[in-house]
């Protein structure tokens, strides 16, 4: 716990020995800090995110892309930590009371462990998130049975992989902000996701920003901050 006598600056982080952890984060930006887990020992993990929840134990914390090592250590050495298998993520802590409408809309079934990313992401910051999934272009007629539903949420994500279609599709479709995310799903051709990524950049269709492959970290924190500055002003004119 960060000692509450020391002065402002040094409580800004916290030295962990193999990293200096961002205590301030949430001060600055209104978002949670977040461990990146690829790269990471399991041990690391664990110890920053017992250090971070030590340091906001009124919100929660979220480790990413976690192998199955991690995920089992962090079972069993912070027990109360929630692990999401389907995201490869665990939280630690509350999850905050959601604002705004975020609807995540994935192609396909091996799209799922970027969408569940996002999802989780967009929870942890603050955002009400709805999934729709297997919706991809391969059969329009899935995506146009929810058109509406598509149309009332706050902000999009749009999840596809092969030739990245689903994202101009949907943006061409509605008329809400589009967060496209290309995966690294797909045949030799679509280079590692390559493809999805310069498909998507080059959309026609307005509206649609575009994230790294396989981001679903990037796509979920700017949909949740779009969502809740939407709650906010919705509510200013309840």
């Amino acid at each position: 716990m960060p000692d509450p006598d020391a002065p402002h600056a040094a409580r800004l982080s916290a030295d962990v020995g193999f990293a200096r952890v961002d205590l301030d984060r949430a001060a600055r930006t209104g978002d949670p800090e977040v461990v990146f887990g690829q790269g990471k020992t399991p041990e690391q993990i664990v110890r920053i995110l017992r250090t971070l929840h030590e340091a906001h134990p009124d919100h929660a914390v979220l480790a990413t892309r976690l192998d199955e090592a991690a995920l089992d250590l962090v079972r069993r050495e912070l027990p109360e930590a929630v692990a999401h298998e389907a995201a490869r993520a665990v939280t630690l802590g509350a999850l905050p009371t959601p604002v705004g409408d975020v609807v995540v809309v994935s192609a396909g079934t091996s799209d799922g462990p970027v969408a569940a990313e996002v999802a989780l992401v967009a929870t942890v910051h603050g955002a009400g998130v709805q999934q729709v999934e297997d919706v991809g272009v391969a059969g329009l007629h899935r995506v146009l049975a929810v058109r509406d539903r598509l149309a009332r949420a706050d902000c999009l994500v749009v999840v596809a992989g092969m030739e990245g279609a689903l994202p101009s599709v949907v943006g061409g479709l509605v008329g809400v902000p589009v967060v496209a995310v290309p995966t690294s799903i797909g045949y030799g051709a679509s280079f590692g996701g390559l493809s999805a990524l310069l498909g998507m950049l080059n959309s026609c269709a307005p509206g649609v920003v575009v994230v790294n492959i396989d981001n679903g970290y990037g796509a979920g924190v700017h949909a949740a901050r779009v969502a809740r500055a939407a709650g906010r002003s919705q509510g200013d004119h309840a």
